[in-house]
């Protein structure tokens, strides 16, 4: 590939243009900088509050302004959080086919930090209501890309993700559209039948090292970490084995993230491929992997490579960071990703084989 352009078209129909959705749930994160937790009884004045739109938004957002049409399949209730939820995504033209609840808010986050450490006190809300029939009305078609999300997994919404895959999902082969799951770190809350279901689904996984290492250990994979995580190497060759191991037992395409060390990525059958990133300052408070995997979708929905996917997401992940708003990774749009990956002459093929 000489020219930065999609391996392919896309994979729906002419007629129909591959959207980005998500069975995430969105709620509204209220960040707080203090000097300490305060005590039962005590009144304390934050240096700062910062408010922003927290779970799939930051994925759907990513997805946006990389260009795919975006759609949130999640509850939104009725109030003041939810208001905030509905203008966030009309503003930036992602759209709601998903539920509605009019008989409680949207939930939030409210997030103390010290500047290195961070307490969550989370109200949950009408995101995390949901039932078997939670997505019944949703049908992806030939090529979407449906993002589906650990907070997920956890609550009442997971009964409906569960009836998605068994009424969706049966044969992963003949499916038209792709999945992209982030697993969550407390994967040992995921009951047995779901995470069966996860795994029947081969989904695309995108995995930070330790959402990786929890579902090892929860599907029992033994990962050789012999060498030291050094600086020397250890650390990269301990990704290695993570992937290899891991992605040999999902029998799925696997993304393992590593912020500035890139990624590395297994395909059923393949090698794994280390997909070198791009260093940048971590002047950020939140991770960046949210922009990432929006990245990855969009890409994944325009029809690029697997591989290619995650080097587009790799480059606008360390943009992300480089401009946080707040703290928080802020998603470029797509012209500047492309600069820099053409500053870095990558032309679709800049990848490390393991």
């Amino acid at each position: 590939m000489s020219q930065i352009t999609p391996t392919s078209g896309g994979h729906g129909r002419a007629e129909h243009t591959p959207v980005v959705m998500s069975l995430g749930q969105i709620w509204v994160d209220i960040m707080m900088n203090v000097d300490a937790l305060p005590r039962l009884g005590d009144f304390i004045v934050p240096r700062s509050v910062s408010q922003s739109i927290g779970g799939s938004y930051r994925v759907l957002i990513a997805a946006k302004r990389m260009g795919s049409p975006s759609e949130h399949a999640g509850i939104i209730g009725q109030g003041m959080m939810a208001a905030t939820v509905r203008a966030a995504l009309s503003r930036h033209g992602i759209g709601h086919i998903g539920q509605d609840r009019i008989d409680t808010d949207t939930g939030m986050r409210l997030v103390l930090t010290d500047g290195e450490h961070k307490t969550f006190i989370a109200p949950y809300g009408a995101e995390a209501q949901g039932g078997a029939d939670t997505f019944d009305d949703i049908h992806p078609e030939a090529g979407d890309v449906v993002h589906i999300s650990g907070n997920t997994l956890l609550d009442h919404s997971a009964a409906g993700v569960e009836a998605f895959f068994r009424r969706t999902l049966r044969d992963p082969r003949h499916r038209a559209y792709t999945i992209v799951l982030n697993p969550t770190n407390t994967l040992e809350l995921v009951n047995d039948h779901l995470l069966e279901d996860m795994i029947l689904s081969q989904p695309t996984w995108s995995c930070n090292r330790q959402e990786a290492t929890t579902l090892a250990a929860r599907l029992g994979v033994t990962v050789d970490e012999k060498p030291q995580l050094t600086v020397g190497g250890g650390f990269d060759q301990s990704m290695l084995a993570l992937c290899t191991a891991l992605g040999a037992v999902l029998r799925a395409p696997l993304v393992l993230r590593a912020g500035a060390r890139g990624a590395w990525v297994r395909e059923p059958g393949g090698l794994v491929t280390h997909i070198m990133g791009f260093p940048v300052k971590p002047v950020h408070i939140r991770s960046a992997g949210a922009s990432h995997t929006g990245v990855l979708c969009a890409m994944l929905a325009q029809g690029w490579s697997l591989l290619d996917a995650v080097t587009i997401a790799n480059a606008a992940a360390a943009l992300a960071i480089e401009h946080h708003v707040d703290g928080i990774p802020h998603c470029p749009e797509r012209e500047p990703v492309m600069a820099l990956l053409r500053d870095h002459r990558w032309s679709g093929d800049g990848t490390d084989h393991d």
